[in-house]
C-alpha cells in the first residue's frame, strides 16, 4: 500500500507539473526555467509525502485532518511567496 502511496504522489506531481509545461508552449505569460520546475517539483513531492507521513503516523482523524491541512497551508504559503512575493522575502518572484 505504501509503495502505491508513493507511485500516486509522484504521478499527481507529475501532472500538475505538466500544466505550466503545456501553458509555456501556447503562450509567452508563462515562463517558467528549469529551476523552477525543480522547486514546484520538490514542493510538491515534499508535502504530498509528509502528508504520507502524517497519514501513516498519526492514529487521530482529526488530528491527521488538521495536520494535513496545515501542510497544505504552508505549502500555499511558501508557493505565493515565491511567484508574487506576499511577504518581500529575497526569494519573492517578480
Amino acid at each position: 500500500m505504501q509503495n502505491k502511496r508513493g507511485n500516486i504522489i509522484i504521478l499527481i506531481s507529475a501532472l500538475l507539473l505538466l500544466i505550466p509545461l503545456v501553458a509555456m508552449q501556447f503562450t509567452d505569460e508563462v515562463q517558467w526555467s528549469l529551476v523552477d520546475f525543480m522547486l514546484a517539483a520538490v514542493l510538491l513531492l515534499g508535502t504530498g509525502f509528509l502528508c504520507d507521513l502524517v497519514l501513516r503516523k498519526v492514529k487521530k482523524k482529526r488530528h491527521r485532518l488538521l495536520f494535513c491541512l496545515g501542510l497544505l497551508f504552508l505549502f500555499l504559503l511558501f508557493w505565493a511567496e515565491l511567484a508574487v512575493g506576499i511577504f518581500g522575502t529575497p526569494f519573492a518572484g517578480d
